[in-house]
């Protein structure tokens, strides 16, 4: 993971944050809100769309890019333990590469505390450990995935519900920290309706230790969003489904305190903000 040195700069390349909120003002941006920090999302503007589409890469990482208005960009996920600084993306267009920085700034993130009735669900016995790790090699396997086909980036919420705990929390289970919150909980009622956030096609399904009933969805380029602790699950892997399409119903299973939605979003194997794609603003 790269953790570089530096302070917060203007950059002429990355697509200016006025522009995306003017854009969104006219309902016609699909973007995310270029938030370049630790669990955000950078956009950066690659220029005039000349026919062929730039690859991008940070590092060994391929980036999504997408065409918005003529342009293109790309979409860079952040890790949550990127440190503020400077990072590299390597453009190419044909036979000549280019690097564009990526400027990371702070940002903190609120500490969540909460009590679970369930021990095995704050310290897994042996046999749990064991499928944990299971399910973690099958998840990331998921999370590396890049499709060819352009991603599908204009999100809604999944459920609709008050947004409860947000993303990047830092969680304290039971008085013992654990890993950030790596994703949006929808305080939703048990039984109602999960829907596809986006176009995509479904790349698996199925219950794990501590997200319970789950559908991962590809939505193209390294953009990958998954709804967990689902009570059922109305869709199979191999699904080609449309924005709004049923996936499932909401439920308390794996570790929850009680019904709820936990919508993740991953970018480049990453887990980002979901909410920097669900932002749509009257007004700068």
């Amino acid at each position: 993971m790269q953790h570089l040195q530096g302070g917060p700069a203007l950059n002429p390349t990355r697509i200016p944050i006025g522009i995306l909120l003017f854009a969104c003002a006219l309902g016609a941006a699909a973007l995310p809100v270029d938030s370049p920090v630790p669990g955000g999302v950078a956009v950066v503007d690659l220029g005039p769309n000349g026919g062929e589409a730039p690859s991008v890469r940070w590092g060994e990482q391929p980036v999504a890019v997408v065409d918005e208005h003529g342009r293109w960009f790309a979409l860079l996920g952040i890790p949550l333990d990127t440190l503020p600084g400077e990072l590299d993306l390597a453009v190419s267009v044909g036979a000549t590469t280019t690097t564009r920085p990526v400027v990371v700034r702070i940002k903190n993130y609120p500490e969540q505390r909460l009590t679970i009735g369930n021990r095995r669900q704050v310290e897994p016995d042996p046999e749990d450990l064991a499928r944990i790790a299971q399910e973690k090699e099958r998840s990331d396997a998921i999370k590396r995935r890049f499709s060819p086909s352009p991603p599908a980036t204009d999100f809604s919420l999944p459920a609709s519900g008050r947004l409860s705990s947000r993303f990047g929390l830092r969680r304290i289970f039971n008085g013992q920290p654990r890993n950030p919150h790596a994703g949006l909980d929808v305080a939703a009622k048990a039984g109602s309706p999960v829907r596809a956030p986006a176009d995509g096609v479904v790349v698996d399904t199925g219950e794990y230790f501590f997200n319970g009933n789950t559908v991962f969805i590809d939505h193209g380029q390294g953009l990958i969003s998954a709804c967990m602790h689902l009570s059922r699950i109305d869709v199979r892997p191999g699904q080609t489904v449309r924005k709004g399409a049923v996936l499932g119903a909401v439920g308390a299973t794996g570790r929850a305190t009680g019904p709820h939605l936990h919508w993740t979003v991953i970018l480049n194997d990453t887990p980002v903000d979901p909410e920097l794609f669900l932002a749509r603003r009257s007004t700068p």
